[in-house]
């Protein structure tokens, strides 16, 4: 039977699920039960399009996709068909905002827990953005038939975070198929249709883009108001930005061109914009001739983590900057400047929303555009107010002022939720505290698990925490943060001098309680990988206005008697003096040639 359009049969909804919790799979078996991809065209984690997205299990890119669905089966002769709109998310706390629009596009959310694994952090986190926007949530326990699967412990763990009866829980296999069907009904029975609203203006939110060549951005959209068609003059409502809708459509997954799109559907409205900085997830698109209200909750994505960028060799700088200009285009959340030094040649610094962002953005360089390139430690912001009244924030450690001209310094903090096995309890909190953090609450979470409400400086929180609290947990702990406010800090610069004078590139910001650890290793590091001169020269750190930690490198050594042989030693004597006279030269005077092998070594990370 065709489909005839009724707002009362759409479903829009997303799937929340931790990292590895089968939410991909599920999506496979839907895509599957509803016929939305042929038995031959299909493959496991088909929304996921990137081959480092199937690579690594995880989602980087939305995907909405259209399905139909028909209620008791093919074979049923009457009842209405349902239009099921699903948007595939990340599920990574990086992503957060970005989730958080497509949650208001939608009107129900999945809950899908792994019963082998129990509820985790990041869910949690995903779920009380879905409940902060009023969504229906269907929870639902998954791979039921895996041999740990825990589900009547899973059962209760969702109980505890959702308040809902034990009935209300379904349970299912995306693996198998098992209670899939049974999903795809409790969604429709549950999940609430869009509401109708009557009046003339036309609005929808941008959830997602990406960038065509030809066809400029392709805004992700879902349609609250009117009725949008090709050809209309639309108007962005936060940026400004007039244009033309080059063309509309939907997704079946892939990209569907239809005549219109009305209030309620998802879909996509090509808009032959070639700036993706004018289009920004959350804005508000309206038609210029009847402009409208913005809708709440929009903010401008901010980076939270700087690293310095360089690629591997100096000559390769044009197609670096060509691949950061491409790789831009479909992610505009990732900041980006120019800069450059006189050892390191020309590089670039980014802006990212967290580490994953990071490591994603580093590696998509290195796949998509085959270009190697090596990233420093990564850095945060910090707000400086000096003795001359100015107040300045600062991204690069080399800006960061002397000792003697600050007055305070004020640093992002977080706020996060640790879940860890209660064996493991006394080496998450030992680690937290080791950290500068502070915890404000512990509280049991189902079966032998226990949930650490605390809070850090951001600043640790980059410095490899994730893996160290993995590594103290065997892998158990599962980590989720949201950005807190601005405090003060207890932080100061450490550099490091070869030959006595100060290399820019080495400088870092440390805590003053861990400094002369840091000084030590630091000195050690760049012991070990400095070729030697004809001249011994001192490598030394510095901070906290003195001399923390210093090595000396002695002088390479060159046997300038060895063509010598026979006769006086008094012969032997003037060379050595010669040779002594002209390294005490050498020492006073010579300058240190660090080659660029090295400042790569000392800024990568780890």
């Amino acid at each position: 039977m065709p489909y005839k359009f009724v707002m009362d049969n759409i479903r829009n909804f997303v799937i929340i699920a931790h990292i590895d919790h089968g939410k991909s799979t599920l999506a496979d078996r839907f895509l599957e039960l509803t016929g939305t991809i042929e038995k031959r065209k299909m493959r496991e984690q088909f929304l996921d399009q990137m081959e480092l997205e199937r690579e690594r299990g995880i989602t980087i890119k939305m995907q909405p996709v259209r399905m139909l669905w028909h209620p008791g089966g093919p074979e049923r002769s009457e009842g209405p068909d349902y239009i099921l709109n699903l948007i595939d998310t990340p599920g990574h706390v990086d992503f957060a905002y970005e989730v958080s629009r497509a949650l208001a596009a939608v009107e129900g959310a999945i809950l899908l827990v792994d019963a082998t694994q129990g509820v985790e952090a990041q869910t949690i986190s995903v779920l009380d953005l879905a409940r902060e926007l009023k969504l229906k949530i269907i929870p639902v326990v998954n791979k039921i038939d895996s041999a740990g699967a825990r589900i009547e412990k899973t059962k209760e763990e969702i109980q505890k975070i959702l308040n809902v009866r034990p009935d209300e829980i379904i349970e299912a296999s995306g693996k198998t198929g098992q209670g899939v069907h049974g999903l795809l009904e409790a969604v429709i029975e549950r999940v609430p249709p869009p509401e109708q609203k009557s009046g003339p203006s036309c609005r929808a939110l941008i959830f997602d883009f990406d960038y065509s060549v030809h066809q400029g951005v392709i805004a992700y959209v879902r349609i609250f108001d009117g009725v949008f068609k090709k050809g209309d003059e639309i108007k962005l409502v936060q940026s400004g930005v007039k244009f033309e809708t080059q063309e509309i459509g939907i997704f079946k997954p892939a990209r569907s061109p239809t005549s219109e799109l009305q209030a309620g559907e998802i879909g996509y409205i090509a808009t032959n914009i070639k700036d993706p900085a004018s289009v920004k997830i959350g804005d508000t698109m309206t038609l210029a001739s009847r402009p409208a209200m913005a809708f709440g909750g929009y903010r401008e994505p901010q980076p939270v983590v700087w690293t310095s960028v360089y690629p591997l060799k100096e000559d390769d700088f044009s197609d670096f900057k060509k691949a950061i200009l491409r790789l831009h285009l479909s992610d505009t959340s990732f900041s980006y400047e120019e800069e450059s030094s006189s050892v390191l040649g020309r590089g670039m610094r980014l802006g990212f929303l967290g580490m994953l962002h990071l490591e994603i953005v580093i590696e998509r360089l290195r796949r998509e555009f085959g270009v190697n390139v090596t990233a420093a430690s990564p850095t945060v912001a910090y707000e400086i107010k000096l003795k001359d009244g100015q107040s300045r924030i600062i991204f690069a450690p080399s800006e960061f002022p002397d000792e003697h001209e600050v007055v305070s310094v004020k640093e992002r903090w977080v706020r996060f939720r640790l879940i860890v096995p209660m064996e493991y309890l006394s080496a998450g909190l030992q680690l937290i505290q080791a950290r500068e953090g502070s915890i404000f609450n512990t509280d049991s979470f189902g079966e032998n698990r226990i949930i650490i409400q605390a809070e850090m400086p951001i600043r640790e929180l980059m410095r490899d925490f994730f893996d160290e609290i993995k590594s103290a947990t065997s892998g158990y702990a599962s980590f989720s943060y949201e950005l807190g406010d601005w405090r003060e800090a207890s932080v100061t610069r450490l550099d490091i001098l070869v030959h006595g004078e100060r290399v820019p590139a080495f400088s870092r910001v440390v805590s003053r309680s861990r400094v002369e650890r840091e000084a030590k290793d630091a000195v050690e590091k760049l012991y070990s990988i400095m070729p030697r001169e004809l001249f011994a020269m001192k490598l030394q750190a510095q901070g906290l206005g003195r001399i923390i930690a210093s090595r000396t490198m002695p002088a390479l050594k060159k046997d300038v008697t060895g063509y010598l042989y026979g006769g006086d030693r008094t012969r032997k004597m003037k060379l050595w003096q010669k040779q002594k006279k002209g390294k005490k030269r050498l020492k006073e005077f010579g300058r240190v040639n660090i080659p660029h092998e090295v400042f790569i070594k000392m800024i990568r990370r780890g």
